[in-house]
C-alpha cells in the first residue's frame, strides 16, 4: 500500500504518515493507531508500535460510540427537501444554544446532556435558516453556526470522523454566509482543532491566523472582551499546533501572544467556546510541554489548582494532560492518581480521550505496587477489557 493511500485511508497527509515512519514524529495517539491497524488490517498494535506488547485491536476498536451519537448523525445528515418548516424564534434559538453551551460546560457527563438536546437543536436552526429572510436569515445562521461548533465537540472522539468534519466546515459556511466576522474567527477556531488532529499542521496555523484577521479591524478598547478572548483562544490554538509538529520556539512564542491577552482580560474573565482564561493558558503550557516531550517542564508548569478551571469537561482533561506527563516520566502511581481524579471529574471527558484509554489500558497491565484493583477498576470504567 503506498503512503497516500494508506494516508488517506485514516484522513492524514503522506507528509504526517512519513514523519511517523521515520521517527520525526511521535508514535500517534490511540485512536490513530487503531485506525492505521483497521486500514492495514493488523490485529495487533503491537506490530505498529514495536514495543512487542500485544494489544488486540478490538480493545480499543469498540465501546466508545456515545448512546446518542445515532440521533444526533441522523439529524445532521438527514436531507429534506420541500414540506413545511417548524417556524421557530431566532432569539428562543440563540438561549437555548446559550443554555447548552453552559450545560456543557457545567455537567461532568457533558455528552449525555449535549447529546439529548442536539437532535432537535439542529432541525430547528436549520429551519430557521430555510424560513426566515434578511437580517433575520443573517442572525439564523449565525446561531446554527454555533450550534455547528457544539456539535464538534459533542462528535470529537468518537468512531465518526466524518462527522467531526461535516461540523466543522458546516459551521465554516454558515459563517461565512452570515458575513459575520465573530462567526468566521469563531468557526476557524473549531477548524483549527480538527485540522491538527489531521496532522494537517500547516493548514491549521493558516486558518488560525485567517481567523485573526477577521477579528484585527474590530478589536479596540470598545470591543467587547470575547472579541478579544477569541483573538487570544486563536493564538493559543496555534500554539498547540506547533508544539504536536515539534516546533520548541514557535510554541512558546505563540502562548506568550496569548497568555498576555489573557492576562489582559483579567482572572475573572472566561470565553465561553473556547473556555480560554487564565487558567486555561496555564493548563495549555501543561500539554504543549507535553506534546514537546519535555514532560519535566509540564509538571513545574503544573501550577494552578484544577478547581480554577471554571469547564468541568476542560479540568478533567487538564488532569488527563498532567497524568500524560507523569505517564512520560514513568511515575505510574502518580500517572493513575491523576487519572482517576480526571475520571472522578467528567467520567465522560476520560472515557472518551484517546490519551485516557491508552494510559489506563497499560497501567491495567504493568500497575503501581499494590494498586492493581485500583487500576483495573479504572479501565473499566474507562469501558476497556482487561484480562
Amino acid at each position: 500500500m503506498s503512503r497516500p493511500v494508506l494516508a488517506g485511508l485514516v484522513g492524514r497527509s503522506a507528509e504526517w504518515l512519513k514523519a511517523v515512519e521515520t521517527g520525526r514524529l511521535q508514535v500517534p495517539r490511540l485512536p490513530m493507531l487503531v485506525k492505521l491497524a483497521r486500514a492495514l488490517g493488523v490485529s495487533d498494535l503491537a506490530e505498529l508500535t514495536g514495543n512487542g506488547e500485544a494489544i488486540p485491536v478490538h480493545t480499543f476498536a469498540g465501546g466508545v460510540e456515545h448512546p446518542s451519537l445515532s440521533g444526533v448523525q441522523v439529524a445532521l445528515t438527514e436531507y429534506r427537501i420541500g414540506g413545511q418548516h417548524r417556524q421557530t424564534s431566532v432569539t428562543h434559538l440563540a438561549e437555548r444554544l446559550r443554555a447548552a453551551w453552559q450545560l456543557r460546560h457545567s455537567s461532568s457527563d457533558h455528552r449525555s446532556q449535549v447529546g439529548a438536546l442536539l437532535p432537535a437543536l439542529i432541525r430547528d436552526a436549520q429551519s430557521a435558516v430555510r424560513t426566515y429572510s434578511g437580517e433575520q436569515s443573517r442572525e439564523a445562521r449565525r446561531v446554527l453556526a454555533g450550534v455547528y461548533r457544539l456539535a464538534q465537540f459533542y462528535t470529537a472522539y468518537q468512531p465518526a470522523p466524518e462527522l467531526v468534519w461535516l461540523v466543522a466546515d458546516r459551521s465554516m459556511s454558515e459563517a461565512q454566509n452570515a458575513d459575520d466576522p465573530y462567526a468566521i474567527a469563531s468557526g476557524a477556531w473549531g477548524l483549527v482543532q480538527t485540522l491538527r488532529e489531521s496532522g494537517r499542521w500547516d493548514e491549521a496555523l493558516q486558518v488560525a491566523e485567517d481567523g485573526r484577521g477577521q477579528l484585527v479591524p474590530h478589536l479596540s478598547k470598545e470591543s467587547t472582551s470575547d472579541w478579544h478572548g477569541l483573538y487570544g483562544a486563536l493564538f493559543a490554538e496555534s500554539a498547540l499546533t506547533y508544539a504536536r509538529a515539534g516546533k520548541h520556539g514557535h510554541a512558546w512564542r505563540e502562548w506568550e501572544r496569548a497568555h498576555s491577552i489573557a492576562r489582559k482580560l483579567g482572572p475573572e474573565y472566561r470565553h465561553t467556546q473556547s473556555s480560554f482564561s487564565l487558567p486555561v493558558m496555564s493548563a495549555h503550557a501543561v500539554s504543549i510541554a507535553v506534546d514537546l516531550q519535555r514532560p519535566g517542564e509540564a509538571l513545574q508548569a503544573n501550577t494552578i489548582a484544577p478547581e480554577t478551571i471554571t469547564s468541568v469537561p476542560r479540568r478533567s482533561r487538564h488532569l488527563i494532560e498532567v497524568a500524560r506527563a507523569h505517564h512520560k516520566r514513568g511515575d505510574r502511581a502518580a500517572t493513575l492518581a491523576m487519572l482517576r481524579h480526571a475520571e472522578r471529574t467528567a467520567p465522560e471527558t476520560a472515557a472518551y480521550n484517546g490519551f485516557a484509554r491508552e494510559i489506563a489500558g497499560r497501567l491495567a497491565d504493568a500497575p503501581p505496587d499494590d494498586q492493581r484493583s485500583e487500576a483495573r477498576a479504572l479501565a473499566d470504567r474507562l469501558g476497556l477489557l482487561t484480562q
